[in-house]
């Protein structure tokens, strides 16, 4: 629980800095891409005094604005959820990616405000330029000496750009984390069980938010 609560901060935190993503990037490639929007969101969090004193209502806006619309959340839940995935009805995936991606939403505005003084450092990307799928590799450099930790993307070009669909922290990919969970959950009371599940722990998640916002 400990690795997995770990893994939720460090990946909101930097998918959030892959959040300012204007339209003109459906022209770039992948690594140049999150290479500037990272940049940019630093620069973002580091300035906004309402992030850094961890106003989730600000916070929440900024990610519900400009990180979603660039995260594949449909194909994210359909790798999650596996083979189990083909057997729930289209009603039942369409409820399952809105609470996983509410789940990772409030994943991502706890741990943005965090940002301080981290660096990123990317490494030479090895893909064709005709590849649709590709990863971008990375590490996390710490302030004061601290050990760097690897960050990568897995990407995906659709129509209208790039999109994200699994990341690295430490060696763990998101959705191979969540996958063993899912299963878990789905064991016990089926896909209508693990979307009552989420459901409960985002409404949980919500509460917290909504203190932290008066607190604020």
């Amino acid at each position: 629980m400990k690795l997995l609560k770990k893994l939720f901060a460090v990946i909101g935190f930097f998918v959030g800095m892959a959040a300012f993503l204007p339209a003109a990037s459906a022209q770039e490639t992948p690594d140049a891409l999150v290479k500037r929007i990272s940049q940019e969101v630093l620069d973002a969090a580091k300035n906004d005094k309402e992030i850094q004193n961890g106003n989730q209502k600000h916070v929440l806006e900024l990610v519900e604005a400009k990180i979603l619309p660039y995260v594949d959340f449909q194909r994210m839940t359909a790798l999650a959820a596996g083979r189990f995935w083909r057997q729930a009805t289209p009603e039942q995936q369409k409820q399952l990616t809105d609470e996983f991606r509410s789940l990772l939403v409030y994943t991502y505005s706890g741990a943005i405000s965090q940002i301080r003084d981290q660096k990123l450092e990317f490494k030479p990307m090895r893909a064709d330029p005709s590849d649709t799928e590709v990863e971008v590799r990375s590490r996390v450099l710490q302030p004061r000496g601290g050990d760097p930790i690897q960050l990568d993307y897995r990407l995906e070009k659709l129509p209208n750009g790039w999109k994200i669909y699994d990341i690295n922290v430490l060696g763990a990919w998101l959705v191979e984390t969540y996958k063993g969970n899912f299963a878990a959950e789905i064991s016990k009371g089926g896909i209508d069980g693990l979307i009552k599940t989420l459901s409960e722990k985002n409404k949980r998640l919500a509460a917290s938010a909504a203190k932290g916002t008066k607190a604020s």
